[in-house]
């Protein structure tokens, strides 16, 4: 098998693990349609290939995924480099999204983290500023699901200890996601 061949199989056996967690994704999308139609918003944070996960998938809900509907509120807590860089340099960056959630998060909001690990430390220390401001916690993990799992109001492991098939099953999960909400919102245009 060849170099290209087996990094496919990687992924494609990743993937269609993610067929075991068919009735949590659901559940998790059904959640996420909820929290907006209430009228609470969505924030996402993650680190590197995580921070640009985040990024997509609020764009997705603030623009669009695959057809048009009205603007849905959700915020990247990964974007703003005025505050990252500050709220880093003043209070450290285990607290970069912490300081956002404090500011920004509301009852009835859902935080989503994510981790390939589960124990990045900025996204624990979100997690456990916005659960006692009444906001839902939503986890994207991988491997065992790390110091997060247990924190989090909703965990979903991806079926891989490996962080590039961590991911790629992350995006899928959060594109079926936009799917089911665009699906949710489409008569709103």
């Amino acid at each position: 098998m060849s170099f290209v061949s087996q990094h496919i199989q990687q992924h494609q056996d990743a993937i269609n693990a993610l067929s075991a967690l068919e009735s949590t994704i659901q559940a998790h999308g059904e959640m996420l349609i909820a929290a907006l139609r209430a009228g609470g918003k969505i924030l996402v944070c993650g680190n590197g290939g995580s921070a640009a996960d985040a990024q997509h998938i609020a764009a997705e809900l603030v623009g669009r995924f695959g057809h048009m509907r009205r603007g849905l509120p959700a915020i990247a807590l990964t974007t703003d480099s005025s505050a990252l860089t500050s709220i880093g340099n003043d209070f450290g960056f285990d607290a970069v999204f912490a300081r956002q959630v404090e500011a920004l998060a509301r009852p009835g909001d859902v935080l989503i983290g994510i981790s390939t690990s589960g124990n990045s430390r900025n996204v624990i220390a979100a997690i456990n500023t916005a659960t006692p401001l009444g906001v839902t916690t939503l986890g994207l993990l991988g491997g065992t699901g790390g110091a997060l799992k247990t924190l989090l109001d909703h965990a979903l492991i991806a079926p891989s200890s490996d962080t590039p098939r961590i991911q790629e099953c992350h995006i899928l999960i959060a594109h079926i996601w936009c799917a089911m909400i665009d699906d949710a919102f489409k008569e709103i245009a």
